[in-house]
């Protein structure tokens, strides 16, 4: 039975935020980092995916959080 599953831009974006915040993989790593967390199956799909929204696995992941949001420092002046 084939399972691949169809990533979506927003999917990938929000693994690579989890995976980031797990500090499993650093802000600074090219994309293609992430193949080690995404089933082999699904790899090519993940990769469509980040071709058709303009990224190149050499980019990196930090390319991918644009959404991030910090915590307030209430006591940062």
């Amino acid at each position: 039975m084939n399972t691949t599953v169809k990533y979506d831009i927003e999917v990938i974006k929000e693994e690579a935020l989890q995976l980031v915040k797990k500090r499993l993989v650093n802000r600074q790593q090219p994309i293609y980092t992430l193949c080690k967390y995404i089933p082999h199956r699904d790899w090519v799909n993940f990769e469509l995916e980040l071709e058709k929204n303009e990224f190149l696995l050499r980019d990196r992941i930090i390319d991918l959080l644009n959404h991030e949001s910090w915590e307030d420092d209430s006591g940062c002046i």
